[in-house]
């Protein structure tokens, strides 16, 4: 049975919509992944919390939990605390150690649930008065509470070192310190200016590829010490470039959403893992593609992921920052929360052309796994915002 609904056009003027049939997707993993692949996970609200959304986060730590749960049955792996989970952008760093926490115990419960945990400096307000000592500080307390949980470490970029530094030199430095401390491997994570603009010129740069320079030298000098880098740059040919310089056993993962298919598939010189925010919204896609490469079938591989891509450049588009909005939609319209509301309010980031749009291109990916329900839920969005 065809579902149909009405939905505005690009103008805003209401036309009727014929869904297509979802894919057949899987509800468990697979052990066959010939790639380290990284969903990172959104935080769940609670929308009946009695506090103020834009200054005070409240957390439904089981439905938060339970999509968690729900990564590592398809068998990958869950990036905790990160920029998906408003990390910086709603959720403290208190709220942080919370998550951190309830996640861990969590996988323990499970064998073999692969998770890492962000760690940064995003306590520490950045300010004329802050200090290289006190960016360290704040990294060795992140880290400590991470290692001391029994986590492994994604080793976050820092706004305060963006502000604080005076060049390549500064960055050197607190990484030489806080990577000469860490108990195991880390994922280094180096976030453009696009997801957070408070970023701009990382490294000591504003050019990439001067960037991209430190970066590696710090990589080089540490490498015992660094499982990977993630980079987010929204650039194929600058993460390609940087990939074919790391040196050997370090991994990329990559956090390109715009063109993941190809850098996880690769090239004759090497391939990237994955540290990926649209994982959260297509996970399921993600593991059976995943497991697809597992049994050296690219085509297929390339088939279930293709059509998604236009669906995360829709949830991507700038202003970036805001691409949590859509990564939630999803989880509303596929079931896995009951509500379309977010840590600090941010559901109403994008537009309602923006998440109608974004309906019809999720649809068109094969993601909606419950066409009647999506449309349901769709319709009751249009209606709060003026269009019943």
């Amino acid at each position: 049975m065809t579902t149909t609904l009405t939905l505005p056009d690009r103008t805003g003027k209401p036309e009727s919509y014929k869904m297509g049939a979802p894919l057949a997707l899987p509800v468990s993993g697979t052990k066959n992944f010939n790639r380290i692949a990284y969903a990172a996970a959104h935080v769940v609200s609670d929308p009946l919390a009695d506090n103020d959304p834009f200054l005070t986060p409240a957390i439904d730590w089981d439905r938060t939990i339970s999509f968690r749960e729900h990564l590592w049955d398809l068998g990958l792996g869950v990036a905790e605390a990160m920029d998906t989970a408003q990390r910086g952008m709603g959720l403290g760093w208190a709220e942080a150690r919370e998550l951190i926490s309830r996640a861990l115990a969590a996988a323990r419960s499970r064998d073999n649930a692969l998770i890492a945990c962000g760690a940064g400096t995003d306590h520490l307000q950045p300010g004329p008065d802050v200090t290289l000592d006190h960016i360290l500080r704040a990294y060795e307390e992140q880290v400590g509470f991470v290692e001391g949980e029994g986590g492994r470490v994604i080793l976050m970029a820092s706004r305060a070192l963006a502000q604080a530094a005076t060049g390549p030199d500064d960055y050197v430095a607190i990484y030489d310190r806080v990577l000469s401390q860490v108990r195991e491997p880390v994922i280094i994570h180096w976030l453009g200016e696009m997801f957070d603009p408070a970023l701009e010129g990382y490294w000591g740069a504003a050019d990439h590829d001067e960037a991209m320079n430190t970066c590696l030298d710090v990589l080089a000098a540490h490498a015992a010490k660094i499982d990977g880098i993630k980079i987010s740059l929204l650039s194929k040919d600058k993460e390609i470039a940087m990939r074919r310089r790391l040196p050997q056993g370090i991994r990329m993962y990559t956090g390109d959403d715009f063109n993941y298919p190809d850098l996880i598939a690769g090239d004759e010189q090497g391939h990237s893992d994955a540290l990926l925010g649209i994982f959260d919204a297509i996970a399921p896609a993600a593991s059976a593609a995943l497991a697809a490469l597992g049994n050296d079938d690219t085509q297929r591989f390339h088939d279930i992921l293709a059509p998604t891509v236009a669906l995360s450049r829709h949830i991507f588009a700038a202003p970036t920052r805001f691409y949590k909005t859509g990564v939630v939609f999803i989880a509303y319209l596929n079931g896995l929360q009951d509500h379309f509301t977010m840590v600090g309010g941010q559901e109403g980031a994008r537009s309602t052309l923006h998440l109608a749009e974004l309906f019809r291109l999720a649809d068109k990916a094969g993601i909606l796994l419950d066409p009647e329900r999506a449309a349901q839920r769709m319709q009751r969005v249009l209606a709060v915002r003026g269009l019943a």
